[in-house]
């Protein structure tokens, strides 16, 4: 059993150990599977007790050169995805979708160790539980400053930045628009069942992951809102309105879970879920993508997906599922 399970808890337990905890100012570290069934939430020396190191909102520039190594990564199978897909252009041809995200591990065969990853990763938000896991996400879930602001990124939409006029085409992409209009509408209902004043002040911005073979172009927004100043009596709840997050689900959520648990086949577990901090006095969070873990025979997967809608070609989300599987050193 690993010390993530050894520390778990059910989601509603672990929100109301948050509630508490922050009421306090005493600073904690949580983390949440991918459909908010499951919890970890642990002082900060707790937390570091068990060797578990995280970063949230730092620069994305490694502190040291990363070592060479091999890394080598075998996709599902292409049958399997096409599957898979299916299932979800038929819910949505139904009108029970109208974008769904779709997940699969790849297996690893490489040189790097899970603390390599930690250690080397070039990303904003990053998560290391020794023997489990390590996470480097681009996207921050949400953020909620001293006053009670909160502030989420959803994040849709990537393209390789090598391609000729990529931000050009990245935002001229119907497709890509229509599926990222959605995100932002489903994020900025999930706020609005938390916060007042909902807005959007940003719309549609690039911004660049970096790493030794690649740099990816991805599409942001920046969704807002006002929660008040007793925001941290109800820290848990928040997040409880907030989660399974939309980004890695769909739209409609519910509905959309339900359909990807089908057509995925296998549990998510702990990869898009989120992992955040309290320091006290403010908090931050990440969506768990771009994630390795380590498997029950040992070896390591990683996992990555895509957004689906209507209009999506099965190669071509087949090729960015591929294409998010890199090693993230800059």
């Amino acid at each position: 059993m690993s010390i993530l399970d050894e520390a778990a808890q059910s989601a509603e337990r672990g929100f109301e150990a948050m509630n508490r905890m922050a009421a306090l100012g005493t600073s904690f570290l949580f983390i949440i599977d991918a459909w908010a069934r499951r919890s970890v939430v642990l002082t900060t020396e707790e937390a570091r007790g068990l060797g578990i190191r995280w970063s949230l909102g730092a620069s994305p520039a490694r502190m040291e050169a990363a070592p060479a190594y091999r890394f080598q990564a075998a996709a599902v199978e292409r049958s399997r995805y096409a599957g898979a897909f299916r299932i979800i252009r038929e819910a949505q041809l139904r009108g029970e979708s109208w974008l769904a995200n779709l997940t699969f591990p790849s297996a690893l065969c490489t040189s790097l160790s899970l603390g390599d990853f930690a250690d080397f990763a070039c990303a904003p938000f990053r998560l290391y539980v020794p023997g489990v896991l390590a996470v480097f996400s681009p996207e921050r879930f949400v953020r909620i400053d001293s006053r009670g602001r909160i502030f989420s990124y959803p994040m849709k939409g990537t393209i390789d930045a090598a391609e000729p006029d990529a931000a050009v085409r990245i935002l001229a992409d119907e497709k890509e628009a229509a599926e990222h209009v959605t995100i932002v509408d489903l994020i900025r209902n999930d706020i609005g069942m938390a916060a007042r004043r909902v807005e959007v002040p940003r719309f549609r911005f690039i911004t660049q992951a970096v790493s030794d073979q690649r740099r990816l172009l991805q599409v942001s927004s920046e969704v807002t809102g006002e929660l008040g100043e007793d925001w941290r009596a109800r820290t848990g709840g928040v997040l409880e309105l907030l989660l399974p997050a939309g980004s890695v689900t769909g739209a409609p959520k519910r509905r959309t879970s339900e359909i990807i648990r089908e057509a995925e086949g296998c549990d998510r577990g702990w990869y898009a879920g989120v992992f955040g901090y309290f320091d006290g006095r403010e908090l931050d969070s990440a969506v768990s993508i771009r994630f390795v873990e380590r498997t029950d025979s040992g070896g390591l997967v990683y996992r990555s997906g895509g957004g689906i809608t209507i209009n999506s070609d099965m190669e071509r989300e087949y090729a960015e599922l591929q294409a998010k599987i890199y090693v993230p050193f800059g």
